[in-house]
């Protein structure tokens, strides 16, 4: 009956037998996942993976075995060798590799290595079985995260997942914080205006009376130097303030909004939503793109 239903309606390739049930359960899992989720809008999810596998239902069966969108993965691509996996490599740089290690044209082995070569960022895990765990054992020496031992569970992939995503959302939120630590002073005016993020009462009055000039040929100064007017330029940097605390220490939210020069928590959120895409919140817990 499952079989008639699935290969009339969606998958009329599903074969008979033992690997085509195995491919049915898995579709029935991952269309239960899909029922439970109701209206709930997903949410952009971050990492891209690649499955490389040169039998078709392993390919089929890992996809519909995990909601990969709940652990902030897509898209889902595929290559059925190693050659076709690596040109599609060079054009989309997935996140995630998961390839099979006995594959005709190029092994997962080769791939790997080209792969870390020109990748080094990839994080790779292997599809084995028995007879070719030594060879999993040899590639996670070489660089690899991790491998699947076939045959594979539910729970297995969800656990590989998991802990994969889990190191590129550490890796992605250090190269962000990197990124705002070595972010330079555009100038000497761009330094004076930074050094005042935490005064709420900062303007561009008060700093022409600092400066010496008049508000309005100051802001036409600020202007020319730093491409955009003065508030526009305070707030880009508060909020740049806002996410370098946000990820670097465990002040509240209203105690950063503090720091740096927002009284209103609400204008705070407000502003920083604008600009960054996420809540304050959000943020600091990494949930979606960054």
């Amino acid at each position: 009956l499952l079989h008639q239903q699935f290969s009339n309606q969606v998958y009329p390739e599903i074969p008979n037998g033992r690997n085509g049930l195995w491919l049915l359960v898995a579709l029935c899992l991952n269309r239960k996942l899909c029922y439970n989720k109701g209206n709930r809008v997903e949410e952009r999810p971050m990492f891209s993976i690649l499955i490389v596998e040169d039998e078709y239902l392993v390919r089929q069966g890992i996809r519909s075995l995990v909601d990969f969108k709940s652990y902030q993965v897509g898209p889902i691509n595929e290559a059925e060798n190693g050659l076709i996996a690596w040109q599609m490599i060079q054009e989309e740089q997935p996140d995630i590799l998961l390839t099979d290690i006995n594959m005709p044209q190029m092994n997962g082995i080769q791939l790997a290595g080209l792969v870390k070569e020109a990748y080094p960022d990839t994080h790779i895990v292997f599809l084995t079985g028995y007879d070719e765990f030594d060879y999993a054992l040899s590639a996670l020496k070489l660089g690899a995260d991790d491998y699947l031992l076939k045959p594979f569970s539910k729970e297995d992939v969800e656990e590989m997942i998991a802990k994969v995503v889990k190191n590129l959302s550490l890796e992605h939120k250090s190269r962000h914080l990197k990124e705002l630590v070595q972010e330079s002073q555009a100038s000497e005016l761009g330094k004076r205006i930074e050094a005042r993020l935490d005064d709420s009462e900062f303007s561009l009055k008060s700093l022409a009376q600092e400066l010496g000039f008049s508000p309005n040929h100051l802001s036409l100064l600020i202007k020319k130097e730093l491409g955009i007017p003065f508030q526009d330029y305070l707030v880009q940097v508060r909020i740049k303030q806002a996410k370098l605390l946000l990820l670097t220490t465990d002040l509240k939210i209203y105690e950063i909004a503090e720091r740096c020069g927002f009284e209103d928590i609400n204008y705070f959120s407000q502003r920083f939503k604008h600009l960054v895409g996420q809540t304050p919140r959000q943020f600091r817990k990494g949930e979606g793109n960054q």
